[in-house]
């Protein structure tokens, strides 16, 4: 399917979402990256004049930030910024230091940041009846990058079914500024980090294995691990 129309495509299941909900319009974070920006353009083109996107910066960098802007100048998409570095360090002081290994304390306080995100924008859905729209793909839904309850925490996905590298075409199409296209993804919850970099592997490594599973032996071994590992995260609560 071409980029043109796979995005009038999308942006009619986003209106059909809605629609089936009985809301108004829909609101999402925009990270200044890739995939948020792709998703907030989508959004827009659905809902022209309801549609919210919130930045919303903890401790986070000026570049996110500013990229973040770009996309709603450029796209004239209504935002707030909410910035969460307060309720973050306030949590940090009142929870304990449970455990000893370094790279495990500092992933469970950065999900702290993606479920703060979470709640404000379940706060601008409740208050104006809009659903939450996320921005995962289906890269990152395969492999349970995500934080369960934080960036996972929305109601429909409308890039859930786009591998990586679609999303980028479909930013090319969609004028996605040149800077956000270029830059390594990254969720943004640590100086320095990048997807690609925690997650050992490159998103085109990835998009051939889900595609047709073309990837070295070891490399699928892996996969097939981190896909059985978070299996959780992407069902419902299992129900005795």
């Amino acid at each position: 399917m071409d980029s043109a129309k796979l995005a009038d495509k999308l942006v009619s299941w986003i209106k059909e979402k809605v629609a089936a909900a009985g809301s108004k319009g829909v609101v999402l974070g925009l990270s200044g990256g890739l995939d948020s920006s792709v998703a907030a353009v989508l959004s827009q083109r659905a809902f022209p004049q309801s549609t919210l996107a919130v930045i919303m910066p903890c401790h986070s960098s000026q570049q996110d930030i500013e990229h973040a802007r770009m996309v709603a100048e450029k796209f004239s998409i209504p935002t707030r910024t909410i910035v969460l570095n307060a309720a973050f360090d306030v949590l940090l002081k009142v929870l304990p230091e449970e455990s000893k290994s370094p790279d495990v304390s500092r992933l469970a306080k950065a999900n702290i940041k993606a479920r703060l995100r979470m709640l404000t924008l379940y706060y601008f859905a409740n208050q104006l009846k809009y659903l939450v729209v996320g921005s995962g793909n289906r890269d990152e839904l395969a492999v349970g990058y995500f934080t369960k309850y934080g960036d996972g925490g929305v109601d429909i996905l409308p890039l859930g079914n786009l591998l990586k590298g679609e999303v980028k075409e479909l930013a090319r199409f969609l004028g996605i500024p040149q800077p956000i296209i270029d830059k390594p993804p990254s969720p943004g919850l640590w100086e320095g980090q990048t997807d690609e970099g925690e997650l050992g592997f490159s998103y085109d490594e990835l998009d051939r294995y889900l595609a047709n599973g073309e990837v070295p032996a070891e490399l699928k071994k892996r996969l097939e691990s981190m896909i059985a590992a978070s299996e959780h995260k992407r069902q419902p609560p299992p129900v005795a």
